[in-house]
């Protein structure tokens, strides 16, 4: 079963990759080790400066909204779900 996850991540990675290069963009893929928790520890730093999230489930698009007021967007078709309080169709508040 890892093998078919490494696979798939490859995959995903080699499909981003030729993306970017169609745009002469360089890109840099960690995937292990020191360089995937540098980024992963950069990530947390910079999700730790948002102080709104404003997810819109039906594009598939959550806005981050940092202390010093700049937006980031996020196209992802799992977050926005992720972040959404489901629908309660109760008179219950709670």
């Amino acid at each position: 079963m890892e093998e078919k996850q490494a696979s798939t991540v490859d995959l995903a990675i080699e499909r981003v990759t030729e993306l970017e290069s169609e745009l002469e963009a360089s890109s840099e893929a960690s995937t292990s080790g020191d360089a995937l928790a540098r980024a992963r520890e950069a990530l947390h730093r910079w999700v730790d400066t948002v102080t709104a999230v404003v997810a819109t489930p039906g594009v598939g698009r959550v806005v981050l909204i940092h202390e010093n007021g700049r937006e980031s967007r996020i196209a992802s078709p799992d977050l926005p779900m992720l972040l959404s309080v489901p629908v309660s169709w109760s008179d219950k508040a709670g």
